[in-house]
């Protein structure tokens, strides 16, 4: 037996053990005890934090628009 059928018998094996155990059950436990705790937390999805970081970099921009445009009017009242 060559080594990666060797390594994919072991892991399939493995695999079915751990279907088979108590293992699985604290697995399905221990991540519906996490999903309930995360959804007491105040938490923001990727999707969710990646777009106030688009809006975010927007309102930068536009921020400093605004203010070159004021520094831009401003030396023109100053030399007006």
């Amino acid at each position: 037996m060559d080594k990666p059928q060797f390594f994919e018998d072991l892991q399939s094996k493995i695999n079915k053990a751990i279907e088979n155990s108590p293992a699985k059950d604290i697995e399905k436990n221990v991540k519906a005890m996490l999903s309930q705790g995360f959804s007491k937390l105040d938490l923001v999805t990727r999707e969710e934090f990646d777009i106030q970081a688009q809006v975010l970099a927007k309102t930068r921009a536009k921020l400093e628009e605004l203010e070159a445009r004021v520094v831009e009017l401003e030396a023109r009242h100053k030399t007006s």
